[in-house]
């Protein structure tokens, strides 16, 4: 039997995502409520400006006051797509302290001080629903939580900015520079009209932050993260990575240390062999691999980005929270029980790939050799070139702390002989 009475949404924000969710809920009401076990009104949009026309929305639910309508005794779920961290946060809590649970799409919120509203949530017995903050439509999050919930992740492993992706694919695919590439990508959308967030790696750092916390069962915040952008990949680097049979992608890794005892976060660009599936993730699709001791190696690929996906995102979590709010149960709450701490960057052990621009004149393969070998970093495989006094010379290493293989950088640096370090970048994927 359905409920006649509706389940009252709060909406706060009506851009691409927001007017998504409002057409959604308006167009495909009757699946909803045959979904949920009860129809979905939507009570109330609030927006910073209220004078534009919103299609599909009726004039008078549209609100500037998002304090007042998150307030309302009345509302049952608040769904929160403005971002930021305030007022989202205040607004959150406050819809928690009446009665209401909340789906946000809110990465940088959760990232930031994410054991907060989960505490909120908790006190107050509502439910606190992210899906659509990593990802967007790639069911991400609810499996973590639930699916694996009985499971032992080891390591989450993916590709978590469809901007920085498309423009490395495109650097890849057509020989651009990273400036071509990236207005190409503001051209098509895929870029903001800032794209800081993106390039620098901020957007991913707040996704692994999340992923991490999910997957290890510790709190961890996006200061946890070691963030590296894609602004210093060159085209010279994407040509190093081909020469070596691997591609440049920004990655967002999340491990565990091999004797469990603690745990890692850092977003970088990495070379990846052409044999991994994450090479063939084209475009500004995103895909990520997690590593679990029961289940093995799962893979979930698909758009990471825009209003209709992340839209599809909230509305799962819409229907999940609507459901708990009929049957007077509550979804998954923080797991943190574990409370591993979040080792160093220089704890971590990679490969390197080091380009320098050296004299062209004997012996200085050999020097170079020496300052890796007093880090106590072995050398895999050196490639040189030279031509009218000058050279080229590039070494990939075997797997070492991050912290060694830095400073080794820094001694090669001071070699009279070494004029230049023209790249450096870590290899993974293997």
């Amino acid at each position: 039997m359905m409920r006649t009475r509706p389940l009252k949404v709060a909406l706060l924000g009506c851009g691409v995502v927001g007017s998504e969710v409002a057409r959604i809920m308006t167009t495909q009401s009757k699946d909803l409520a045959a979904r949920i076990g009860a129809p979905v009104e939507l009570a109330g949009v609030a927006v910073r400006r209220a004078g534009r026309v919103r299609e599909g929305i009726a004039p008078e639910l549209i609100t500037t006051d998002a304090a007042a309508l998150v307030a309302r005794e009345d509302i049952d779920v608040v769904v929160e797509v403005i971002g930021g961290i305030e007022p989202a946060r205040t607004l959150i809590t406050t819809a928690f302290e009446h009665g209401a649970s909340v789906v946000t799409a809110n990465k940088a919120l959760l990232a930031e001080d994410g054991s907060t509203l989960h505490e909120a949530a908790e006190k107050h017995g509502v439910d606190l629903y992210y899906e659509a903050a990593v990802a967007a439509a790639i069911p991400l999050v609810r499996p973590l939580r639930e699916s694996l919930a009985g499971d032992t992740v080891n390591r989450v492993l993916g590709i978590v900015n469809g901007t920085t992706n498309f423009i490395l694919d495109r650097m890849d695919s057509t020989g651009a520079g990273y400036a071509e590439a990236l207005d190409e990508a503001t051209a098509l959308g895929y870029a903001e009209a800032d794209p800081t967030a993106d390039v620098e790696g901020f957007d991913a750092a707040a996704k692994a932050a999340i992923l991490a916390g999910i997957a290890f069962h510790t709190r961890v915040r996006l200061d946890d993260v070691h963030r590296e952008g894609i602004t210093e990949v060159t085209a010279a680097d994407i040509a190093s990575a081909r020469r070596m049979g691997c591609t440049v992608k920004l990655l967002a890794i999340c491990e565990r240390a091999a004797d469990g005892r603690s745990v890692t976060a850092r977003v970088h660009p990495a070379m990846i062999p052409l044999t991994h599936p994450l090479a063939s993730v084209r475009e500004a699709y995103n895909a990520v691999f997690v590593e679990a001791e029961a289940a093995g190696r799962l893979m979930f690929y698909g758009p990471g980005a825009g209003g209709s996906p992340t839209a599809s995102a909230v509305l799962g979590d819409l229907v999940a929270a609507c459901r708990n709010k009929l049957s007077g149960s509550r979804g998954p709450g923080e797991s943190a029980y574990a409370q591993l701490p979040v080792s160093p960057m220089g704890e971590v052990v990679t490969r390197y790939h080091i380009s320098l621009d050296v004299a062209d004149k004997p012996g200085v393969l050999a020097q170079c050799a020496t300052v890796f070998a007093e880090h106590g970093v072995s050398i895999d495989t050196v490639r040189q070139q030279g031509k009218d006094g000058e050279a080229s010379l590039v070494v990939v290493t075997h797997r070492a702390p991050d912290a060694a293989l830095s400073a080794t950088v820094e001694a090669l640096r001071n070699l009279d002989t070494v004029r230049g370090v023209a790249s450096i970048m870590r290899v993974e994927g293997e």
